[in-house]
């Protein structure tokens, strides 16, 4: 109902903001959220409400109220309120911290990736098999070694810009990899807790990962690999027992030997079962287990109760976990010859236990002998694993091998040696050791086990396998065997068995960041360029695992953000000043990120990325209006200042000279004055307009011009004036250039009007107003020029008018017929009249420059002086002329003409007052203005308020000093009241005397305010505060007794000083009680006159 009634208001605000350009670019760009839209269409609203006038029954807030629920309703969609949370909830997902799952989602988009594509690579590659991951991860490392190794034998390096800096190269991808190393080597291998008992090795990081097979590497003791494990027992039910009557009672006890005893409960014969679980932990690999039934005996001699019968077994982790049936050994003569128990052993396998079983094993050092064993796979660190073989009931291995430097692969069957039918081994420099296995899926998981552990490039594949995974030959990466097939099927294949150190990393991650930022800019959030936390980590890593350069990230980084800021998105100032600082630090060796090398292609990219980062900052700057519409995003153009003056410098250290920079954001505004005034004309259609218009159409399109103008640089203050904070100067420097150019439209305008029109002195007004309030714009170099246009037309209009008034006095008293007209004849009525209205037309003018506008005013007075002059004598010749010829009889009656030329004549001294007299006041104020500039020299630290204050006190201490201030306020007093008294006596006219104290009295408070107020930092001497409490005391009080009303008494002028005044007296009381005398702002009529 509202926005029906208002609507015929508000039809220019949807044409003024809806279509306006500058929100185009805000929507075009992306660099505005939903809040920023708000906001700025409120500020638009309440700007125009604002300056609406009141309607009866309907208050402006309710109106704002009501348009901002419309643009609620539009911004959602009335039609469908439930798809605006789906939106939040989307553009709020991006910004969280994203799970392993949710980042694989993300960049399935990013990169385009299918889900059957995703879910092949993913599991070939076994990506939820951490030891797998660990062991790529190390196999990459070392291939990154191999490849610098490589680099530094064929000395072929990038080109740098010195030569010394190839070696420094080669040290810092090594330094890079171990580092990576280190970061791997301090995970720990497991989730800890008090079972994990290995020791952690201490190596050298920049020794033991590059030498690999050194003679002075750590080599790991037996107690390093003691294993930790947990057992749990469940005895189920005996099977088969008959030796015994079916009331006795039986039980169970289970131990792990060398550890303690548990007992189940206690059963009946007949029903022997207990499903009781006894929990047990050994640092045995191959533990020994006892299950022992017994019956209590009756007999009153017996001190043990009678064992029934036992079975003991040798669990390892990789037995069955489910129960099954033993059969018990029972004692000799015993009935229970079928008896059985149903057990289940379960034995853990501890995260760092990779692999265990048995197999054959010969070696050079270590199982010198060709027999069979127990062998646990042991990892002691991310770097070191062993292969261990254990006997029965021991902790420690019986013996150990170090996996570090070996390569195990399969190999065909060794006649020679009896057991064991697929074997495989493990080779290093200098020792060959041969296993083997009784079936092929266990040597398949054994050599799985040992690769990943040994962190070799090559990828061990069985001879049968090979030949149908790879029949043209080659090498074979790593893939997972099961997913091959379906690979290849679907074109896989090649990803999969990829190597990652053959590639180049710097432009796979190029184009990985520009599809990132992509996908990020399209995303409903507005981010500016910066990208989401998940997709930060992603690129963080990325760059740290296969050696991007932190250069080439953020200058590829430049390259994409500066492009999308080409094409028009909105891209944070701060982000680019970041990454510009980074490339800079780095090309001159800063070393950012602890890079020293500098390569000839960083540094000739970073001065093309310097180049074009400059001319988008200046073009930005010079489209300021439509790249920052509305001062959005906030703070942004003033981060764009800042970031155009980083660019500028030569190098990190030298700062640019301050007057540089000025020069180039003055360049950068002249031309922004041009494109904003191209724009407003084109949107006003103005070349069309005055081409062919007639003049009063051209002046009507040049004041609606002038309106835009106006507006435009009302809004360049609003939201840009802060960015330009530092150089005010400049953006004054801007509207004077724009305003120059709408003079030249403007200049066309006035031509083209016909002489003695006066319908352009709206548009001087509308100008005048805008610009006179304005504290660099104010007679700046077009406002004189509008002055320069518009004097001869004031001139010659006052001149006319003065004619038109004379004459129109002469014409009206020759053929007036004294009928009254309100207080007056129809004559004087219409010259008051337009006296007047010549005066508020000259007043409303407020012409800037003082001195014509008071040369207007007198000529104004003076004019009106002889204006009311010459109709008093008319009156008073017409009055006496009328008098003599009147009947001196008693049937005089006197003519209703006779008064009404006295109500002329009284009515003239009426209106004399308010015409003809100039502003009063002013030379009495001027002596006011001269005691207080002698009160200024006693400032708080001024060298003459320090040496009066000196030399009084110590003068006081002998003779009596006069106090200067008390002789200042006298004189003052003395001459206002003498003044006073001499304007009563000698001027008749009361209302001319009225009004002359009521303006002398608030032009002496204005000046005390004043001085005042330039010293509110100061406290007042306490001769100026003795001073001024007299002054203004004593000048209450007479203007009050001169009759000046009390509204014009207490100002709010007056209570300013007055409160002033007051805390300055409760100041000086506390520290100087007697300094005052007695003289006090309290109201008392006991001070002498």
């Amino acid at each position: 109902m509202l926005i029906g009634e208002m609507g015929n208001i508000f039809i220019p605000v949807e044409q003024v903001f809806l279509k306006s350009d500058r929100v185009a670019r805000m929507v075009h760009s992306g660099g505005c959220s939903a809040s920023d839209f708000r906001d700025v269409f409120k500020k638009n609203i309440e700007k125009r409400v604002r300056s609406l006038p009141e309607i009866d029954g309907l208050s402006k807030e309710t109106v704002l109220s009501s348009w901002l629920a419309k643009y609620d309703a539009i911004y959602r969609g009335e039609e469908d309120f439930c798809k605006q949370p789906n939106r939040m909830a989307l553009s709020a997902v991006s910004e969280l911290i994203l799970s392993k799952e949710q980042l694989y989602e993300m960049f399935q988009q990013i990169l385009g990736i299918k889900k059957l594509e995703h879910q092949l690579i993913y599991n070939a590659c076994q990506l939820d098999n951490g030891d797998e991951q660990a062991a790529q991860i190390r196999r990459e490392l070392d291939g990154r070694l191999q490849l610098a190794d490589q680099m530094a034998r064929e000395r072929k390096f990038p080109k740098f810009v010195t030569r010394e800096m190839e070696n420094m190269y080669i040290e810092e991808l090594r330094s890079s990899v171990n580092l990576l190393m280190a970061n791997l080597e301090s995970l720990p291998v497991s989730k800890g807790g008090p079972e994990f008992k290995l020791q952690k090795l201490k190596r050298s990081q920049n020794s033991a990962f590059l030498d690999i097979g050194d003679e002075n590497e750590v080599q790991l003791s037996k107690s390093d690999v003691v294993l930790s494990f947990t057992l749990e027992i469940v005895i189920m039910e005996v099977q088969g027992l008959k030796s015994v009557a079916p009331n006795r009672i039986v039980y169970c006890t289970m131990e792990v030997e060398g550890g303690e005893k548990l007992q189940t409960d206690q059963a009946e014969a007949s029903r022997p079962q207990w499903g009781t679980q006894g929990d047990f932990t050994t640092t045995h690999p191959r533990p020994v287990v006892k299950v022992k039934l017994f019956t209590e005996s009756t007999g009153v001699l017996a001190l043990e109760d009678k064992e029934l019968g036992r079975v003991v077994l040798y669990p390892t982790s990789n037995s069955p976990k489910a129960p099954d049936l033993h059969k018990m050994i029972v004692p000799k003569n015993s009935q229970d010859n079928d008896l059985k128990i149903k057990l289940a052993v379960r034995m853990d396998k501890p995260p760092h236990m990779k692999h265990c079983g048995y197999l054959y094993a010969l070696g050079q050092k270590v199982w010198k002998r060709w027999k069979k064993r127990y062998f646990v796979l042991v990892q002691v660190s991310q770097y070191t694993f062993a292969m261990c073989s254990y006997r029965e009931k021991k902790s420690e291995p019986q013996e150990l091998m170090q996996l570090e430097g070996y390569t195990v692969d399969y190999t065909a069957p060794h006649t020679g040696l009896q057991g064991g039918r697929m074997f495989f081994n493990a080779v290093k420099e200098g020792d060959t050791v041969i296993f083997a296995s009784d079936d092929e899926q266990d040597r398949i998981l054994w050599v799985q086990a040992m690769y990943r552990a040994t962190g070799q490039s090559y990828k061990p594949v069985p001879a049968s396998q090979a030949q149908k995974m790879n029949p043209k030959g080659g090498n074979i990466t790593d893939i997972s065997p099961l997913y091959t097939d379906r690979g290849q099927k679907h074109g896989m294949d090649e990803f999969i068995s990829a190597n990652p150190c053959k590639f180049d990393h710097a432009s796979l991650f190029r184009l990985l960041q520009r599809q990132t930022l992509d996908h990020r800019l399209n995303d409903s959030y507005s981010c500016l360029g910066w990208f989401s936390p998940g997709q930060v980590f992603v690129l963080d890593e990325y760059c740290a695992r296969y050696g991007v350069r932190g250069c080439h990230r953020h200058l590829c980084y430049l390259d994409e953000l500066i492009e999308y800021s080409e094409n028009g998105s909105v891209i944070d100032p701060t982000l680019l000043h970041y990454s510009f600082a980074f490339c800079a630090s780095h090309v001159h060796g800063n070393r950012p990120d602890g890079i020293g090398t500098v390569s000839i292609e960083e540094k000739e990219r970073f001065e093309e990325i310097k180049d074009r980062l400059s001319s988008l900052l200046e073009n930005q700057i010079s489209h300021f209006r439509y790249c920052f519409p509305f001062g959005r995003p906030e703070g942004a153009l003033k981060a764009t200042l800042s970031l155009l003056e980083r660019v500028l410098m030569k190098d990190i250290a030298t700062p640019i000279p301050a007057e540089e920079v000025k020069k180039v954001v003055r360049k950068c505004l002249e031309k922004a004055a041009l494109i904003n005034y191209t724009r407003l004309t084109e949107y006003a259609k103005i070349e069309e307009t005055m081409n062919q218009a007639t003049p009063a159409r051209k002046l009507e399109e040049v004041l609606h011009l002038a309106e835009l103008c106006i507006e435009v640089l009302q809004q360049n203050e609003e939201h840009h004036s802060e960015a330009f904070a530092w150089w005010p100067e400049l953006l004054a420097e801007h509207a004077e250039k724009f305003l120059s150019l709408y003079s030249v439209d403007m200049d066309s305008a006035l031509e083209a009007q016909p002489q003695d029109s006066w319908d352009s002195f709206p548009l001087f007004q509308l100008l005048n107003n805008a610009l006179r309030n304005d504290t660099f714009l104010c007679n700046g170099k077009f406002h004189k020029h509008l002055q320069e246009i518009f004097v001869p037309m004031v001139v010659r209009y006052i001149d006319l008018m003065e004619s038109s008034i004379a004459q129109s006095i002469h014409r009206g008293l020759e053929q007036e017929s004294w009928q009254p007209v309100n207080n007056g004849s129809a004559t004087s009525e219409d010259l008051f009249w337009k006296l007047d209205a010549l005066q508020m037309f000259v007043f409303d003018l407020h012409w800037p420059e003082p001195e014509f506008a008071h040369h207007l005013e007198q000529r104004l007075k003076l004019m009106a002086t002889d204006m009311i002059e010459a109709c008093v004598k008319r009156t008073r010749i017409a009055f006496e002329l009328k008098l003599q010829k009147t009947n001196k009889s008693t049937d005089l009656r006197i003519p209703s003409s006779l008064c009404t030329m006295f109500n002329v004549l009284v009515d003239a001294k009426k209106q004399t007052a308010k015409l003809c007299i100039l502003d009063g006041g002013q030379e009495v104020v001027s002596v006011l203005e001269g005691v207080l500039s002698k009160l200024s020299r006693y400032d708080e630290g001024t060298f003459f308020s320090s040496l009066v204050s000196f030399t009084v006190k110590a003068a006081a201490k002998y003779v009596d000093v006069p106090k200067p201030g008390m002789d200042l306020a006298d004189t003052y007093i003395m001459f206002v009241r003498q003044n006073q008294d001499i304007l009563r006596e000698k001027v008749n006219e009361e209302m001319y005397i009225e009004k002359l104290f009521d303006q002398w009295y608030s032009n002496s408070m204005k000046v005390i305010s004043m001085w005042l107020a330039d010293r509110l930092d100061l406290q007042l001497h306490i001769y100026q505060l003795k001073t001024l409490i007299k002054i203004v005391k004593k000048s209450y009080r007479d203007f009050r007794l001169q009759g000046v009303m009390e509204g014009t008494l207490n100002s709010k002028t007056y209570d300013t000083i007055h409160s002033r005044l007051t805390v300055e007296e409760a100041t000086v009381s506390v520290t100087d009680a007697g300094g005052l005398q007695g003289i006090t702002m309290k109201d008392s009529d006991e001070e002498e006159g």
